[in-house]
């Protein structure tokens, strides 16, 4: 399927375009200041867009009102119509936020519910108790979202609220022929209502593709044949930055190992997770990282090691970001993109990505392992990578048997001879193509 071979971006348009935190109701067509960044992401090597939330909100996004418009503070579905159609005919797939757990307070429904209590037909839509009170003094309980009382959570065991939630899908999907869902808070929506959703969009799409967030736990929770085909990598989300950090590959080779080696107890082979070096809700990679050499070899990593790869707007020439600073410090305003050595280092990963069967399909399988390096293979049925990491200020010489005397760098094009050794330059990555 497209997604496993796919290179993604994210993209949070209330951030990147510029909005105000708060709903002020002013319809401005800040949307479509993405299509200045088409050109952008087609040199990147960029095959899919996911946009986190567009639909009218009260405030982030994740407190949807609407779930059939695009924000006014963004523009009008026409405004977002002619972006899908732009990125459609760029070779470039569409997915959306899709916040199905639960909704803002400014949601129409819930509002009929608060002024006309016991007579709204929208009452058995939400968990609610008429006899308790909430934060916002309306004379009713209901339950928010983690406690989180701007975030009213849905009752997804409402047959009438499963319709809504499916047209809505329905109505994206056939006007703007968006490709595909990130589903919020995957692991608490309720199991039912994704089975229903697959069914339902598998029905319409063969090839739509529904990647679900997962901070921890096992993905296969949501991410298998009845519910969702992807999920979140959190885990080595984490082992990433941390090996560098802590000068110890060990760490994210570990959790390559658990999660696709060849071992019968390995939890995920032949699964593709979404792999990332930051998001929206997590520290940017160029701020959390200590040593600024190492933000290339990060992403060697991420576009070597098995998933399907995604980077988070800005990040490509390493804008940074503390999440200690709220929300805002990752998700800014960005008028146009850049590109530098980081930006057209991160395009040739693409690129051999994309070439590359092994780096799409393949197992894995550790080779060389040290603290500051590393090298393991991506073999598939058709060719055989071995991924290189050297993270250490020195060069590294590493031998071991190659299988065979020559490659070919998947990045720089490069012949290399493993006669000897093979040595790896200070602060380098490497996919090597190995010669049949």
């Amino acid at each position: 399927m497209w997604a496993e071979e796919g290179i993604f971006y994210q993209i949070y348009p209330l951030g990147m375009c510029g909005a105000p935190f708060e709903n002020d109701g002013v319809l401005t067509h800040r949307i479509t200041r993405v299509n200045d960044w088409i050109g952008h992401l087609k040199k990147l090597g960029v095959t899919a867009v996911i946009f986190n939330p567009l639909f009218e909100s009260d405030t982030h996004g994740y407190n949807t009102r609407d779930y059939r418009r695009v924000d006014v503070r963004l523009g009008t579905n026409e405004d977002f119509r002619e972006i899908c159609d732009a990125l459609h005919e760029n070779g470039m797939k569409v997915l959306l936020d899709g916040v199905f757990n639960h909704v803002g307070r400014g949601f129409a429904q819930f509002q009929d519910v608060v002024r006309n209590r016991e007579t709204s037909p929208y009452r058995d839509w939400f968990h609610i108790s008429l006899e308790g009170n909430s934060n916002y003094n309306d004379g009713l309980w209901y339950e928010g979202w983690e406690g989180n009382y701007d975030l009213v959570k849905l009752n997804l065991r409402n047959e009438e609220v499963v319709q809504y939630l499916l047209e809505s899908v329905g109505y994206w999907m056939d006007e703007f022929g968006i490709d595909g869902l990130r589903i919020d808070v995957a692991y608490c929506v309720d199991r039912d209502f994704l089975k229903r959703l697959r069914q339902y969009t598998a029905a319409r799409k063969a090839d739509f593709y529904m990647i679900g967030e997962i901070l921890g736990g096992d993905y296969k929770q949501v991410a298998n044949p009845e519910m969702l085909q992807s999920a979140t990598n959190y885990e080595c989300y984490k082992g990433l930055y941390s090996s560098f950090n802590s000068m110890n590959l060990f760490e994210i080779n570990h959790s390559l190992l658990r999660q696709f080696g060849a071992e019968p107890w390995c939890l995920y082979r032949g699964m593709h997770l979404l792999s990332f070096a930051d998001n929206h809700d997590v520290t940017r990679a160029a701020s959390v990282l200590t040593n600024p050499a190492h933000l290339p070899l990060l992403y060697a990593m991420e576009f070597g090691m098995p998933g399907m790869p995604c980077v988070y707007y800005g990040s490509e020439w390493g804008v940074k970001g503390e999440k200690k600073d709220g929300d805002p410090a990752l998700r800014p305003a960005i008028e146009e993109p850049q590109w530098n050595e980081l930006t057209d280092w991160i395009s040739r990963l693409a690129a051999a990505k994309k070439e590359s069967h092994a780096l799409n399909y393949g197992d894995f399988r550790s080779v060389v392992l040290t603290n500051r390096q590393c090298i393991f293979e991506r073999k598939s049925d058709q060719e055989r990578v071995l991924v290189a990491i050297n993270a250490d200020e020195s060069p590294y010489t590493a031998h071991f048997d190659a299988g065979c005397g020559m490659a070919v760098d998947l990045i720089t094009g490069e012949k290399h001879d493993f006669g000897g050794g093979s040595e790896l330059p200070p602060y380098s990555a490497a996919f090597w193509k190995m010669e049949r």
